[in-house]
């Protein structure tokens, strides 16, 4: 949660309305993503009506990943499945998320059967990185897709296991594997509040996405390179035999600017490209950890306070 205040409460009382008459032991564990508002108040409040809520304030705002993974590595359960607090992720679809698991799934998602919410723009470039990401990736991710599903206790233990930092969480849930099944429904508006991900955050959100999951462009970078040289190269011989057999004089400095910028576009893409992933290995190498836990209200201490690499 990232300044959602304004949705706690009625995103409680719905949760509780579906989760009670199901019969089921459960805790909501939320995760205070360096708010600036008054969702930790609001959260506390919670918590003084019902102990089940379980509470991790982080120390600021490390973005949706780790705020993800360090609700995931709390989960106690026999089953998790991760849920934003705006309602979009409608607490309605539980029971068949539920009974889907109870069916022998390892993975229950929550697939979109439309995109009516979102603007055009996102709707299509949505699809674009799709598509894009499961031609490059080997491991194919699910479409329309998002965080919220039902993840058993086996693929939570799988989750643990993962020791980077830079994570692209729809890619490691693919990566698992296990026994996926899904259910689908219409995602409605968020009941309050704007959302964090602007047209800029998504676009380095697919970045990620893409350098997490495939190393295809360092070798588009190859092909394309060679490309560009054999091209030179067949040029290179025109000009020789129009200067020797026909006569004909070298063209002159337009022609040759041309081909300078052109080749030093080249050159600055696929150093760009390298970039991208020694980007990735700097930050790997500095073995920081995801996020700091400043205040944690529960039982006890959270359950993976001995994983040093998280906490």
């Amino acid at each position: 949660m990232h300044n959602e205040a304004q949705n706690l409460t009625v995103f409680f009382d719905r949760l509780c309305h579906v989760l009670e008459p199901m019969g089921l032991s459960w805790e909501l564990v939320c995760i205070n993503d360096g708010s600036t508002d008054d969702t930790l108040n609001q959260l506390l409040a919670l918590r003084a009506r019902d102990t089940r809520v379980v509470i991790l304030d982080l120390s600021r705002n490390f973005g949706k990943e780790a705020a993800l993974t360090a609700g995931l590595l709390e989960a106690r359960g026999d089953a998790a499945i991760p849920m934003d607090a705006d309602l979009q992720d409608p607490p309605e679809l539980l029971p068949a998320m539920v009974d889907q698991w109870r069916a022998g799934y390892d993975m229950v998602l929550a697939t979109r059967s439309s995109r009516q919410t979102d603007s055009w723009l996102k709707r299509h470039t949505a699809h674009w990185f799709y598509t894009l990401i499961n031609r490059l990736s080997e491991v194919p991710i699910p479409e329309n897709a998002g965080d919220f599903r039902l993840m058993n206790r086996a693929i939570l233990e799988a989750l643990r296991q993962f020791p980077e930092r830079r994570r692209f969480m729809k890619g490691l849930f693919a990566w698992v594997g296990f026994k996926v099944t899904s259910v689908s429904y219409e995602r409605p508006e968020r009941l309050a509040g704007v959302s964090k991900f602007n047209f800029w955050r998504l676009w380095n959100f697919a970045l990620e996405g893409i350098t997490s999951f495939s190393h295809v462009p360092l070798r588009m970078a190859s092909y394309l390179g060679f490309a560009v040289s054999s091209l030179t190269f067949l040029y290179a011989l025109k000009v020789i035999l129009d200067t020797l057999i026909y006569g004909n004089s070298v063209k002159g400095y337009p022609s040759l600017m041309v081909a300078i910028l052109f080749f030093a576009g080249v050159q600055l893409m696929a150093l760009g490209i390298i970039g991208e992933y020694l980007g990735r290995l700097y930050e790997e190498s500095k073995q920081r950890p995801l996020y700091f836990i400043r205040a944690y209200y529960g039982p006890s201490l959270p359950a993976h306070a001995q994983n040093s690499f998280d906490t």
